[in-house]
């Protein structure tokens, strides 16, 4: 909603400023000039990416309406998880995480934050990597390297809408460019009219320039910027469930290994200590209440 909102915003300021100083709504009207722009504008998205970076612009665009799923409670959530399955093998030893990591739908640890089982991204990571620590024959130096690597290649696959969508916004003002000197090229070539007639055509094909500009930094641009802001957010969650799970194979305490996952996350989703701890306890409690009932 907040896309639509700054929308909403930059048209209201830019024809509100428009209308202020005079200006005519009739002459901002020109359909062939927009045809132009997004025709080009999309010419160029179309032969600058494959297949593969088309179907991921395509398949992000939905998901900017919606807001960061990665909210302050699921974060809770996760660092809860991760303190449980880190618990549970520094009691019964990593060999007792096997059978929830190999089917975390079934698993009690797992099924109780259906949040997560739900995000395919969140459990591959954790499973994959608790079972090549389960194997036992890789250090943490090793599994940090690999880590590195998958995260760096996620955030690469990730950022390819991004790049696309600011790549053709960089390339709206020229396609702008391109519509106004055909406008002009339309004035100039009209020999029946006479000078009087010629200005109002000059000033339609100098609309391209300002709807060029308009599209690529008043819409275009801003999205390609929240596409990378969402990338940002997913990275931020496997950074956290990284360093927890690497403080855990450098032998820090569950309780330690969470606080390392806690302070990689942004400050707005990160909870604070007390709210980790709290919640932690109260899950720690919830077999003893329903056994107690």
């Amino acid at each position: 909603m907040l896309i639509l909102a700054g929308y909403f915003i930059v048209i209201a300021s830019v024809l509100g400023g428009y209308t202020l100083v005079g200006g005519h709504m009739g002459a901002l009207y020109q359909p062939a000039e927009l045809i132009i722009i997004f025709g080009a504008g999309l010419g160029a998205f179309v032969a600058s990416n494959n297949g593969k970076g088309i179907k991921a612009t395509i398949r992000t665009l939905p998901k900017l309406m919606r807001g960061s799923h990665y909210q302050k409670n699921v974060c809770l959530d996760l660092m809860t998880l991760l303190y449980l399955l880190l618990a549970k093998a520094r009691q019964s030893g990593m060999m007792a995480l096997e059978k929830d990591i190999e089917n975390p739908s079934q698993s009690a640890l797992f099924s109780a934050y259906p949040g997560l089982v739900g995000d395919p991204l969140i459990m591959q990571f954790i499973t994959d990597y608790l079972r090549l620590m389960i194997s036992g024959n890789m250090d943490a130096i090793e599994i940090e390297a690999l880590m590195d690597h998958e995260i760096e290649t996620f955030q690469h696959e990730a950022d390819i809408p991004a790049n696309a969508l600011a790549a053709m916004g960089d390339s709206l003002p020229a396609f702008g460019i391109v519509a106004a000197v055909m406008g002009v090229v339309h004035a100039l070539g009209a020999a029946a009219l006479d000078p009087a007639g010629i200005g109002p055509l000059i000033a339609h094909a100098m609309v391209g320039t300002f709807l060029g500009i308009l599209l690529a930094y008043g819409f275009v641009s801003p999205v390609a910027a929240r596409v990378r802001a969402q990338v940002e957010d997913v990275s931020k969650i496997l950074q956290s469930i990284k360093v927890t799970l690497l403080a855990h194979l450098n032998n820090y305490p569950p309780p330690i290994a969470i606080e390392f996952g806690r302070k990689a996350l942004f400050s707005a989703e990160r909870p604070s200590f007390d709210e980790l701890e709290n919640h932690v306890r109260e899950v720690k409690m919830a077999p003893s209440r329903e056994a107690g009932a």
